[in-house]
């Protein structure tokens, strides 16, 4: 098939309560149905790695977020990125240091994923917040959060950061390690 690509899919808010299931069988039953290749997901939390002919992200989100609406009942925001861009979004959390306040503190990594390039000066809104034991920093597509007591009590959340920066969903950066090391290619 050509001009078939290989995609990253990261969906928002799924199998976090009743009424938000989306099991990965499903998930992937549904793709293979539409006509996605070599469709495989890791852990319960949405992520998904596919071949598509659609040849933007942007598209590709569109056409998932569609499908997955249909099939569930309700939207399931969702972003993607080429194995590129996510084996730069892990180069760079592996160079970004933390910031001085957080440098001696033991703190937890997440890297949340943007639907769309931020603003300049959304960024730097982003980047002055002064949070104890938090922090953010923007890169690319993707921003880098510092959490010292834990992401549940965070006020850096998904939730605070969509506000600013449109549709997001987070992840630890473990789960960005192994994604990046299994997908990242």
């Amino acid at each position: 098939m050509g001009g078939v690509g290989v995609y990253v899919a990261f969906l928002r808010a799924v199998n976090l309560g009743r009424n938000r299931k989306f099991p990965m069988a499903e998930l992937r039953a549904l793709l293979e149905r539409e006509g996605f290749g070599e469709v495989e997901t890791w852990i319960q939390t949405g992520n998904v790695r596919l071949r598509s002919p659609l040849r933007s992200p942007q598209r590709l989100a569109t056409r998932l977020e569609e499908l997955f609406e249909s099939d569930r009942g309700f939207a399931v925001p969702t972003v993607v990125l080429t194995p590129g861009e996510l084996r730069q979004v892990y180069a760079d959390a592996q160079e970004l240091a933390p910031p001085p306040q957080l440098a001696t503190a033991e703190v937890r990594r997440y890297v949340t994923f943007l639907k769309d390039d931020p603003s300049a000066d959304v960024v730097d809104e982003i980047h002055a917040l002064e949070l104890e034991g938090e922090a953010a920093r923007v890169q690319g597509r993707a921003v880098h959060v510092w959490v010292r007591d834990g992401y549940q009590n965070a006020r850096l959340s998904n939730t605070r950061i969509e506000r600013s920066l449109g549709v997001a969903t987070t992840r630890d950066l473990k789960v960005v390690t192994t994604l990046a090391e299994r997908w990242g290619a």
